[in-house]
């Protein structure tokens, strides 16, 4: 393993008004770096969160669109006292860092894409046998055979949504249990199944990065958002344990398109009149 890189990473909180944190990480979750004021433990954990994170943002490519040109960009993580950050860093590395809810993203943003240019030739990590390429090719199957929904699994407002918002593709509501509840029509029950395992670690990973954004009580996980180079996706919580997975391309508007989302959400996880009748039953 080359030498520890954590004075270069100081940039970033020195740089960055509420910038927190910065953690330099290999593919397989070791850590190369951080900045001050983060325990050991912590960075072995926040290490190893990032990088089942990455791993499995890039395992959802097909969920974001067909295209040939799969290229995962960056992860945000939002929580209601902060925000955490992951992107690439070269070959088999990554950058994960950590910010207060009203730092200025497009500046933690560059001063992050600036260090990683900076560590050039310091990060020699080998990649992961498993890449990116490889889960879009895992999933290909599933993403062709989604051509038509199941009537019975359709979510009508989700589908309102999906053909008002120019650039919409798709969406899933997942119950606490990791299940698709319902999809919309472009979706069949295969790619459904496929987006919800990969979302509910996703989801339960963000949770575990909650400490790193910042420290407050009765803190809240909002939503991860996975950015490619093709499309976006939208990880969300839809109330009583359930969550919200949405995609769309990469010029879609997405102000448009979350507002959309959170305006049905409440519609969607209502107990219909069967469940309330069974639960006075």
């Amino acid at each position: 393993m080359s030498a520890d890189l954590s004075w270069m990473l100081e940039d970033i909180v020195h740089n960055v008004p509420r910038a927190r944190h910065a953690v330099l990480l290999s593919a397989d979750g070791l850590p190369r770096g951080a900045t001050e004021g983060l325990a050991e433990k912590d960075v072995r954990t926040i290490s190893a969160a990032m990088a089942g994170m990455q791993s499995l943002s890039r395992a959802t490519a097909h969920f974001a669109g067909p295209e040939e040109d799969r290229q995962w960009n960056q992860t945000i993580i939002e929580f209601s006292h902060g925000w955490s950050f992951l992107i690439g860093a070269g070959q088999g590395a990554y950058l994960a860092a950590a910010a207060a809810p009203d730092v200025d993203m497009q500046q933690i943003s560059f001063r992050m894409h600036r260090l990683v240019a900076r560590l050039g030739n310091n990060l020699t990590s080998p990649p992961r046998v498993s890449t990116e390429d490889d889960a879009g090719t895992r999933n290909t199957g599933a993403a062709r055979r989604a051509s038509t929904g199941d009537s019975g699994f359709v979510l009508a407002d989700l589908d309102r949504v999906i053909a008002d918002v120019r650039g919409a593709r798709h969406a899933v509501l997942l119950g606490a249990d990791g299940l698709p509840r319902g999809a919309t029509s472009g979706m069949n029950r295969d790619l459904a199944d496929t987006i919800s395992a990969a979302m509910t670690g996703i989801h339960a990973y963000s949770r575990v990065t909650s400490q790193f954004a910042g420290v407050l009580e009765g803190a809240e996980w909002r939503q991860t958002v996975i950015e490619f180079q093709h499309g976006w996706i939208f990880l969300m919580a839809a109330g009583a344990g359930a969550f919200l997975a949405a995609a769309a391309e990469h010029d879609c508007d997405i102000e448009e398109f979350t507002t959309r989302l959170h305006e049905v959400v409440p519609g969607l996880t209502k107990p219909t009149a069967r469940e309330e009748g069974a639960g006075h039953a």
